[in-house]
């Protein structure tokens, strides 16, 4: 009998690997898309603030108090004549770095936290899981406030903060994903050829949970930056007169009727890069499905 070539058309879908389907998911999504657009133009901006900001972003004018925006000050100026432009800019680090490092602070806590819990069970469960769940009866915000209050004001202790603030929902998430991926048959069958506890842990569990693991990072990413810039109106942040977009809102606050360019912008900056980073998480989540057609 002769057999029936297969096209190249026909065999390339199933010949994907499990991250490039994902990954093709992901490009469909047009949210997801235009929220990584907007990251990548958020990232962009804070790498390269020496050189796209058009003025020295603590430099004052008396000459040019709360101006509204013109051919040189396109944004318009602060209370003490700073460009708003050039401050938004520059807080745009703040606000990512305090992102990206409490969900890296959350996430080194959190997940050997929880992989404990969930691998071991019996009174580690039961200990960490009372702990986790007496800190997640507090509200969020409340207790980064209360720890930035008790490690005083700087960005580095807001960070630090947020960062452990966060733990307890990676705690909660991981030792869930470890409960159930524990019991798989492939689990069962690595203990039965004689792997050890850590190697199983490790080279067995870890990799099958990273999906929800990267999905709620990215989330977390977005409630960090909303928490630096309320820890930075409150002052427990990032202090004057570095820039960062919750200090600016702060003080726009008092000039609110004369000159309401000051909180537009950084408010708009928030606005942007919290909802795109929820569009990304949203569509990774959806991308990384494995029941998703």
């Amino acid at each position: 009998m002769t057999a029936i070539p297969v096209t190249a058309a026909a065999a390339a879908p199933k010949d994907l690997s499990p991250g490039q389907r994902a990954l093709r998911r992901l490009v469909r999504r047009k949210g997801a898309m235009f929220g990584l657009a907007i990251v990548v133009l958020f990232i962009l901006m804070a790498l390269l603030a020496p050189w796209i900001s058009p003025h020295d972003p603590l430099a004052t004018s008396w000459s040019a108090v709360r101006k509204p925006p013109s051919d040189l000050y396109p944004l318009g100026t602060d209370e003490i004549g700073r460009d708003v432009l050039s401050r938004v800019i520059w807080g745009t680090r703040a606000s990512l770095m305090a992102g990206v490092v409490s969900v890296c602070i959350s996430l080194s806590l959190g997940v050997p936290i929880g992989m404990a819990a969930g691998y071991l069970g019996r009174w580690p469960d039961a200990l960490i899981s009372r702990i986790t769940d007496a800190m997640l009866a507090c509200p969020f915000l409340i207790l980064a406030i209360a720890f930035a209050a008790f490690l005083g004001p700087s960005l580095t202790n807001a960070m630090i903060a947020i960062g452990v603030s966060a733990t307890p929902i990676f705690i909660r998430l991981t030792r869930a994903q470890v409960l159930s991926v524990k019991v798989e048959d492939y689990v069962e069958a690595a203990r039965a050829v004689g792997n050890s506890h850590l190697r199983i842990a490790l080279r067995h569990i870890l990799p099958n949970i990273v999906a929800p693991l990267l999905v709620q990072a990215t989330l977390a990413i977005a409630a960090a930056i909303i928490a630096e810039a309320s820890l930075s109106f409150l002052g427990l942040g990032q202090q004057p007169p570095a820039p960062s977009w919750g200090s600016m809102l702060n003080t726009a606050k008092n000039y609110i009727d004369h000159a309401p360019w000051m909180a537009i912008w950084p408010g708009l900056s928030i606005f942007l890069l919290v909802l795109s980073f929820n569009l990304l998480g949203d569509g990774l989540r959806d991308a990384l499905d494995p029941r998703h057609r």
